[in-house]
């Protein structure tokens, strides 16, 4: 008589359950160990670097640029991963460094951020915040959403996404900034003062993220609608252009949703 030891764990589909039949023991032994909440936080993980590795490793040398203009404005080193840990704003902190070591006010340093900012009060209109379920993770992923956070979520298909690869893809981000900013402060501009490019990987990072949204997500119309956003902005309020366009891209994205939507059909009465 042979005894078959099989795994306490249902639904996993039909495939499964054949598997199981031929190797019900060593099915068993294996689904714990893959299906256990530590090896799902791991993979998740390891999804999120495959996905976003490129893009931490750009940040990072983008926040190497931050420390160095920190040393160079005569500020003190610690204050390149204080400033990025705790802002976490990307082209903010940059204006920033300059309004400190002039002498700025806190009120002129709050308009400018909320202005240089606001475009992020647009990204909540598609950021899948909804995904995350505790309050801690919501609270983490609206104080880490950048511009590389939401081009690289935004592009996931839903059946990847999730909270643990929103949560991993943020965090990671956010290390890099401050991992490249602490760098960058402790080398001093002695050392990396006349690095050449650091300027640029900015740019380069949004050029790339443009085009695999646009790969994953291919939209003439959309990305029409954006440049001629952009370059009107540019002629009519150079001043405040990102601000322009994204409220001129908002305006017609809404507005062609609206003239190119089908309408419901509505059910015919029936008569007796």
């Amino acid at each position: 008589m042979s005894m078959h030891l099989y795994c306490p764990i249902e639904g996993i589909g039909s495939n499964i359950d054949n598997h199981r039949a031929r190797y019900p023991l060593y099915d068993c032994c294996m689904s714990q160990e893959v299906l256990s909440p530590r090896s799902l936080r791991g993979d998740e993980l390891l999804k999120a670097a495959g996905h976003a590795g490129v893009v931490w490793a750009g940040l990072f040398a983008l926040g190497i640029g931050l420390g160095v203009v920190v040393t160079a404005h005569g500020l003190p080193w610690w204050l390149a991963p204080l400033i990025s840990g705790v802002l976490f704003a990307g082209s903010v902190e940059f204006i920033l460094i300059g309004m400190l070591s002039a002498g700025a006010s806190v009120p002129a340093i709050a308009l400018t951020t909320f202005l240089v900012n606001s475009r992020h009060l647009f990204y909540g209109l598609s950021f899948p915040l909804d995904r995350i379920g505790s309050r801690i993770g919501k609270s983490y992923s609206m104080f880490a959403l950048c511009d590389e956070a939401y081009a690289l979520i935004t592009a996931l298909d839903e059946q990847t996404l999730n909270s643990r690869r929103i949560l991993w893809t943020q965090f990671g981000l956010h290390l890099s900034w401050v991992a490249g900013a602490t760098a960058g402060g402790l080398a001093g501009a002695s050392f990396l003062s006349g690095l050449k490019g650091l300027d640029f990987v900015l740019i380069a990072m949004f050029l790339v993220l443009t085009i695999d949204t646009y790969r994953s997500r291919p939209d003439m119309g959309g990305a029409a609608l954006a440049v001629t956003a952009a370059l009107v902005a540019l002629v009519l309020a150079p001043g405040a252009m990102v601000l322009v366009a994204m409220c001129g891209y908002t305006v017609t994205l809404v507005a062609r949703h609206y003239l190119t939507r089908v309408p419901h059909a509505r059910p015919q009465a029936s008569h007796a």
